[in-house]
């Protein structure tokens, strides 16, 4: 890791130019997000010095305004009375076991703690300002929260992650744009130890929307720079998509930022294309603790929630908001372990599972897979459960976990009739477990990948510059291009040769591009993107036979600002992922 001192010096250097291609793996298959994609549900933390109002601030004319880590924010309480009222801040009773713990026995895989809101506090001994836990509290200056809990993490096997906002309210230069560099220095400075002292797995940032109050200075090309400098420093470590700026008035973050998404609140009716992707979400209404904020979600309802995220292979990252001593409230405590009571039994059905494209989605429950295994997890349990197929299959074998009954699984229709002979096992979700054989997959390729040439122009003229590329998964942001000898705006690519299935599927070839894309295989134009436009996905279908290789070429154009490009391809036997390279030949 680079110390604070150099990395604050390095800021000012450029990072990349022409030739770089900021994509550094697939997330959808790489062995860094693995352990990420197998987790499926995780602890989200919010805590920090808005804690110790417990969701309530008294304005001096005796009136109550309510809030929680919005708090000096939504209540506009002054800069110099926050401070004032959260020098008291003492969260003594923060027990770095007991949290872990709870996470243990709820089932979650990794922890994301906040170690800076939007109220700039920051919950570690930072060196570069004195607002903090250690310098602007009544708590023990000997401790240190985040390596407490970090400790305590490893100790117990889970991941630990930070959260980050680059939004920050009390920071005057954070929302000067004459002076936003100096922040933004102070903020890499704080990044460094974060990464330097708590090595997390995952960054997870916020603060990305356009707003005047106050004033957000962030841009995309800063959210470039920032993951660009991160990935640098720690490779291996995830980030989310909030890294980056939302346009003004845009709700939807894109695709191509960080490597998962972060739906808030809610979670989609299907998976997400084009990135992974996870569900934060609150039990009680707030993310931070609010005395007033008693009406919890019940364990039943969250846990099904995690059913559904999962078998659309997303991500849980269920919230919990520690008191102003440091305590997980004891509803969202027993919350948890109710989840992690019927993940004890049931838990392979959702961890390292995720959507199925086998079968449609059911009215009666959710269904995931993991392999040769399909699960059916049941909410509305009855003697015949009709399961719609995509895709052909035999069913090999059935069980309920957890049950000694019998279950017949037999054609019916447009699908099978799974009948099990006893009642349910579970309120919240029976789980029967189908034994299933699929297609034979044709043999790994041998392919390494397919001839790219890179033009001057937008428009495939002048002399390109040739070699061959393993796959179509490119970055080249606002400062990448794909060779040195070509600027990073006003270039063109073609890519061709050939890609071999190895299942005899219809196919969904998916660009993700930001001007220009179209995607021809065996002749046909599958994706006709050729309109310029900004980050966006376009998807085309093609019948295919597995071990046959089907000509392909591949067209993209940069005119101005980002250039992304990205070759996707997914099927009812194949997840969706980057086009690999053994499939690709030249020839």
């Amino acid at each position: 890791m680079l110390g604070a001192l150099l990395t604050a010096l390095l800021m000012v250097l450029p990072l990349a130019g022409p030739g770089t291609n900021h994509a550094v793996d697939d997330p959808f298959t790489s062995e860094r997000t693995s352990w990420y994609r197998d987790a499926r549900f995780g602890m989200f933390i919010h805590f920090g010095a808005y804690s110790h109002l417990e969701g309530e601030y008294k304005r001096s004319d005796g009136s109550t305004c309510q809030d929680a880590e919005w708090i000096f924010n939504k209540c506009k309480i002054p800069v110099g009375e926050y401070e004032k009222l959260v020098k008291n801040f003492n969260p003594a009773q923060f027990d770095p076991k007991a949290i872990v713990g709870t996470a243990k026995a709820a089932g979650q895989k990794y922890i994301v703690i906040t170690s800076k809101h939007h109220d700039g506090y920051a919950m570690w001994p930072t060196k570069v300002n004195k607002w903090s836990l250690r310098d602007h509290s009544s708590f023990d200056k000997s401790r240190d929260v985040l390596k407490e809990l970090k400790a305590e993490a490893d100790r117990q096997g889970i991941k630990f992650g930070l959260y980050y906002s680059t939004w920050d309210w009390h920071d005057p230069d954070a929302r000067s744009t004459a002076n936003f560099s100096r922040y933004k220095a102070r903020m890499r400075a704080q990044l460094v130890e974060l990464m330097d002292n708590y090595d997390p797995a995952l960054l997870w940032f916020d603060g990305d929307w356009d707003t005047n109050n106050p004033a957000n200075p962030w841009t995309k090309q800063d959210g470039a720079e920032l993951e660009s400098f991160l990935r640098s420093a720690s490779p291996d470590m995830l980030i989310n998509n909030r890294i980056s700026k939302r346009a003004p008035g845009v709700k939807e973050r894109r695709v191509v930022d960080g490597d998962f998404g972060t739906p808030e609140q809610t979670f989609p009716s299907a998976p997400i294309e084009g990135q992974l992707w996870e569900s934060c979400m609150t039990i009680p209404t707030k993310w931070g603790y609010a005395k007033w904020d008693t009406k919890l979600k019940d364990s039943k309802t969250l846990t099904r929630n995690l059913i559904d995220i999962s078998s659309r292979s997303g991500n849980y990252l269920l919230n919990v908001g520690p008191d102003k001593l440091g305590r997980i409230p004891a509803g969202e405590a027993d919350r948890l372990r109710a989840m992690g009571s019927w993940l004890g039994s049931h838990g392979s059905a959702v961890y390292g599972a995720g959507a199925s494209g086998w079968v449609a989605d059911p009215a009666w429950g959710a269904v995931s897979q993991k392999g040769d295994k399909v699960y059916l997890s049941v909410y509305d349990w009855a003697n015949s459960l009709h399961l719609k197929v995509l895709e052909n299959f035999d069913v090999l074998s059935a069980r309920v976990l957890g049950s000694p009954q019998t279950v017949s699984v037999t054609k019916a229709g447009d699908g099978f009739d799974v009948k099990p002979s006893g009642a349910k096992t579970n309120d919240v979700a029976s789980v029967i477990e189908l034994t299933v054989r699929g297609e034979q997959a044709a043999p790994v390729g041998t392919g390494t990948g397919l001839a790219a040439e890179y033009f001057p122009t937008a428009n495939w003229t002048g002399t390109p510059v040739r070699r061959v590329e393993p796959s179509i998964n490119f970055a080249w942001r606002f400062d990448g291009s794909p060779a040195t000898t070509i600027g990073p705006d006003n270039f063109s690519a073609r890519w061709s040769g050939f890609v071999q299935p190895r299942f005899s599927d219809t196919y969904t070839f998916t660009t993700v591009s930001d001007d220009l894309a179209k995607v021809w295989v065996d002749g046909k134009l599958v994706v006709d993107a050729s309109a310029p436009h900004q980050v966006r996905l376009d998807k085309g279908t093609i019948a295919l036979q597995a071990g046959r290789k089907y000509a392909i070429k591949v067209e993209f154009a940069e005119t101005k600002g980002e250039a992304f490009m990205k070759l996707n391809w997914s099927s009812p036997n194949l997840s969706q992922q980057v086009v690999p390279s053994e499939q690709l030949y030249t020839n």
